[in-house]
């Protein structure tokens, strides 16, 4: 019986891209990107509607060949792609912005392209001391000490869970279900969903109501330790907001750091809206406190306009997440015992992970600091001209002045008669009218059992010119629906 053979198969259309190849695709798909960009200003809100269909029409099995690169961009830039929230438009005020910056997307590409793992610092030292630059400067900006650390995520969500797990092994024994955390009734919903995730049951998620400028009310804070106390539960941790998403609410950061303090809870800073309003001189007397906390969570995707998956976790002590998060290996090599040097996957939960600190290292150092600082400057001026404008509409009542730069209103025409349920209906309707121009994009929320619209400015792309729209069809609904 003589030998098998094994069949060999030349691919028809070999991955590998030989340079002609390389050139038309980038080529191709950068003049797309271009002018997607350029026509941002006049492109739809939003053009979700018709998502089922979209979406039922682009099921399909794996493709056994390829199609032509030009029908896919056709595909992707003319169905897809507008099918969607326009989320770096200059409109775009709804939820948090993320801004995309079309220099950091250039970054992606040469760390996508390179393909180099940061996870150890021993594959790539330049690229992991450049994330390393990264954190030393937003840890900088927030006033953290000497021996603070951190690392870049995917995102604020991420970010909480790598703190809150942080602080459940600094703070609570092994056996850790005694222990509280306590959060705002105005806390993300990532950050009681990280304490779930973490292990913790409900029961001892303690939420703590909020007063009438949606800060965390501290005599209720102190009320809530002292019963789980005497309930033979164990206090660990206080989350404190650093503009909240309803309403851009800052907590008082320096009384929740001397709680934390004298209880000795570890104390945690939601600053992914908020946080990098430090930069500026009004954002950092309005962060102030923010100094204190044992770990801050930020988003480059929002304060720094960057494109979404840009999360970041600073610490005080960037020991506490290496004792959190080190595990050994005998396929590893050796981790940095060098305090200059940092494996980031001792920091955290993931092993793989691309080199994610030049999309921030590059817009930075091709711009510079005073850009970004000016730019939040504007959006804090801009927020404060809103909710002056806002004022002067017949029926429209600013609920929460902005702090930073998001503010929330409520339309309580007098034909409503004072009641709630027909306010919050106006305050809907006028939402509606105002998206269905497709100018700007708003989002509501239900805050003390009340429904109100919000405006959140921080786009790097959204000057006066598109406020003051935003202003008018409030001002054209107000008049309408009124």
């Amino acid at each position: 019986m003589g030998r098998r053979k094994v069949p060999r198969h030349a691919p028809e259309a070999p991955l590998e891209l030989d340079e002609p190849a390389m050139r038309h695709l980038l080529a191709e798909v950068g003049e797309r990107v271009v002018q997607h960009v350029l026509s941002l200003p006049s492109q739809p809100m939003h053009a979700t509607r018709g998502g089922k269909k979209l979406a039922a029409s682009l099921r399909e099995p794996m493709p056994e060949r390829g199609a032509p690169l030009e029908r896919l961009l056709r595909l992707l830039f003319g169905r897809v792609l507008p099918a969607s929230l326009n989320t770096a438009s200059p409109g775009y005020l709804a939820y948090v912005p993320g801004g995309g910056l079309f220099q950091s997307a250039v970054a992606d590409l040469i760390a996508l392209a390179t393909n180099r793992y940061a996870g150890v610092w021993l594959a790539a030292p330049g690229l992991v001391q450049i994330e390393q630059n990264v954190i030393g400067w937003f840890a900088e900006a927030v006033g953290l000490p000497v021996g603070r650390g951190g690392l870049l995520t995917s995102g604020g969500s991420m970010a909480n869970l790598i703190a809150i797990v942080t602080a459940r092994r600094e703070r609570l024994p092994p056996d850790f279900l005694r222990g509280v955390v306590y959060v705002s009734d105005q806390a993300h919903h990532s950050v009681p969903k990280a304490a779930s995730i973490a292990g913790f049951p409900e029961e001892r998620i303690r939420v703590v109501p909020t007063d009438d400028r949606h800060r965390v009310k501290l005599e209720a804070l102190e009320r809530a330790i002292e019963e789980d106390l005497r309930a033979g539960l164990v206090p660990f941790c206080v989350v404190g907001n650093a503009g909240t998403t309803n309403t851009g609410a800052v907590d008082d950061l320096v009384a929740l750091a001397e709680v934390a303090e004298r209880r000795r809870l570890w104390f945690h800073v939601d600053a992914a809206y908020g946080g990098f309003f430090v930069l500026t001189e009004r954002g950092r007397e309005t962060l102030r406190g923010i100094e204190r906390a044992d770990s801050v969570v930020l988003d480059p995707h929002k304060g720094l306009f960057l494109p979404y998956g840009t999360g970041c976790l600073l610490v005080r002590e960037r020991e506490a997440l290496r004792r959190a998060h080190q595990r050994q290996a005998s396929y590893m090599p050796p981790m940095q015992s060098d305090p200059e040097l940092v494996d980031f996957c001792d920091l955290g939960p993931e092993l793989s992970r691309e080199a994610r600190g030049l999309r921030v290292w590059l817009p930075l150092k091709l711009h510079g600091a005073g850009v970004f600082r000016a730019q939040l400057d504007e959006k804090l001026d801009l927020a404060r001209h809103a909710a002056e404008a806002l004022r002067a509409i017949p029926g429209v009542v600013v609920v929460a002045e902005p702090e930073l730069s998001l503010l929330a209103f409520a339309f309580r025409p007098a034909s409503a008669g004072g009641d709630p349920a027909a306010e919050d209906d106006a305050t809907r309707a006028l939402l509606a009218f105002v998206n269905a121009r497709q100018h700007v994009l708003l989002t509501g929320a239900e805050v003390h059992g009340r429904f109100l619209a919000r405006m959140c400015i921080l786009s790097f792309r959204t000057h006066q010119d598109r406020i003051d729209t935003a202003i008018e069809d409030v001002r054209a609904g107000a008049r309408e629906l009124g």
